[in-house]
Formats: structure tokens, C-alpha cells, sequence
């Protein structure tokens, strides 16, 4: 009986124990929004996201959030083929604001306080990014969701959430891929694949390691910005990641 209560009692420790971050940063694919279906917005993925989310925050992390928009615009990518590069990055932007007001509608139902701001201008939409309304909104507890990337074609959501970590002084970016970390070759390929714990910018960039696009890579090595990739398929991984387990691979300075 005694084992049963311990049992029980570690497990109530173990979900009360605080996070080891103040102010992050979460990176979503726009992919991870998909599921199982070939493009969109899977309903269930995303209220499991959400559900996720909802439980950092009430741990008290302040918490902003940069989505792609694969998951929309790979429906519609057939179509571009040969299209102009900039026009090309623009219907992706656009896309990031779609899935930005999914993810706020998500959040509002569960009962989460979001607001997304958006590099370009659609104010009919959604308020345009202004640095210091993003601080009060963090530090008010209140989720900020970053739509449009930088608002700039050529530039990834990865750059985008380099930049907007560095603006919003965030210890650390969590990027959720469908990989549970960073490994020395596709695991996907090579079953024998050995996943790295922890690993430093500098020895990524010489074991040439793909943990985002070279300019956002390179933007948190500068501002000594740590990332840590974790699947965001597992059950339970972001709070764990936030917590400070070791769950998935932290790129450090």
C-alpha cells in the first residue's frame, strides 16, 4: 500500500515541479498542424498542441510562439511552381496568419488569452508587430503569437523565430519538428542513427548538422541564444523540455 502512495506521491512531484525557463520561445511547423492528413489543419493535432500549451502557461512561463505555413501552402505549391520567388514567400507569409488565428481560436477555447501579431499589415485581421505591446502582452501572461515571418520574402519562420527571440529577450527556442532531437544522420534512414543529448553551435555547423536554415543558425549563435529540438508528436514533451528533462537535444553556446 505504502509503495502505491510513494508512487503516487512522486508523480504529483514530478508534474509540480517548476519550469526551468521565464520566457521562451516555441517554433511550430506548419507541418506539425497536419497530422496525419496531406495538408490543413487537423482538428484533434491541434487541440492536443494546444492543450500542451495551455499547461506551460499556467506553470507561469511567458511564452511566444512562431508557426510556418507548409501546411497550407503545400496545398497550393503545385500551383506556384515557377512563380515568382517573392510572390511565392508572400502566400507562405499569409498562410503563417491563417494557422496564427487557428491556433489563437484554439487557445480562446480552452480558455488560454493569445494575441498574434503579424509582420505584415492586415490590421482588419490582426494587430501589426510593435516590440514593446509584445513585451507588456508576455509580461501580462498572455500567449503571443507571431504571424508572417519577418515580413520579408527570402527569410524562413526559422529566421523569424531567431529574430523574435532576441527581440523578446527569451532564454531559450524550442523548435518542435517530428524528430525527437538532433542526430548524427537521419534516423529516418539510418536506423542505427545515435541521437545527441547535448551538442554545441560550433560543433553542429563543423558535423554539418541541419537544426535550422544557416541565417537563423547563425543569429542564435551570435546573441548566444540556446535551442532545444524535441518532438512535438510525444505526449507530454514540451512541459518536460520546459521543465529542464532531458528531452530531446539542446544546442548550446
Amino acid at each position: 500500500m505504502s509503495t502505491v502512495s510513494n508512487s503516487s506521491s512522486n508523480e504529483q512531484h514530478h508534474l509540480a515541479r517548476p519550469a526551468a525557463y521565464r520566457r521562451v520561445l516555441l517554433k511550430l511547423s506548419g507541418e506539425a498542424l497536419m497530422g496525419d492528413d496531406t495538408y490543413g489543419i487537423n482538428r484533434q493535432t491541434i487541440d492536443r498542441m494546444v492543450r500542451e500549451i495551455a499547461g506551460v502557461s499556467a506553470m507561469g512561463v511567458e511564452l511566444a510562439i512562431v508557426i510556418g505555413g507548409g501546411n497550407i501552402f503545400r496545398g497550393v505549391a503545385p500551383g506556384a511552381s515557377g512563380m515568382d520567388r517573392a510572390t511565392a514567400d508572400y502566400m507562405g507569409m499569409l498562410a503563417t496568419v491563417m494557422n496564427s488565428l487557428a491556433l489563437q481560436d484554439a487557445m480562446r477555447q480552452v480558455g488560454v488569452v493569445a494575441r498574434v501579431q503579424s509582420a505584415l499589415k492586415i490590421e482588419q485581421v490582426v494587430e501589426p508587430y510593435i516590440r514593446p505591446k509584445a513585451l507588456r502582452y508576455l509580461e501580462e501572461g498572455k500567449v503571443v503569437i507571431f504571424a508572417a515571418g519577418t515580413g520579408n520574402p527570402f527569410f524562413t519562420t526559422d529566421t523569424a523565430a531567431a529574430l523574435r527571440g532576441a527581440e523578446m529577450g527569451v532564454e531559450i527556442i524550442f523548435k518542435a519538428t517530428k524528430v525527437d532531437g538532433v542526430y548524427n544522420a537521419d534516423p529516418a534512414l539510418h536506423p542505427d542513427a545515435v541521437r545527441y543529448d547535448r551538442i554545441s553551435f560550433d560543433e553542429a555547423i563543423g558535423r554539418n548538422l541541419k537544426v535550422m536554415d544557416a541565417t537563423a543558425f547563425a543569429l542564435c549563435r551570435d546573441q548566444r541564444l540556446p535551442i532545444k529540438v524535441f518532438s512535438i508528436l510525444k505526449e507530454g514533451a514540451l512541459k518536460r523540455a520546459i521543465q529542464g528533462d532531458d528531452e530531446g537535444t539542446l544546442v548550446y553556446a
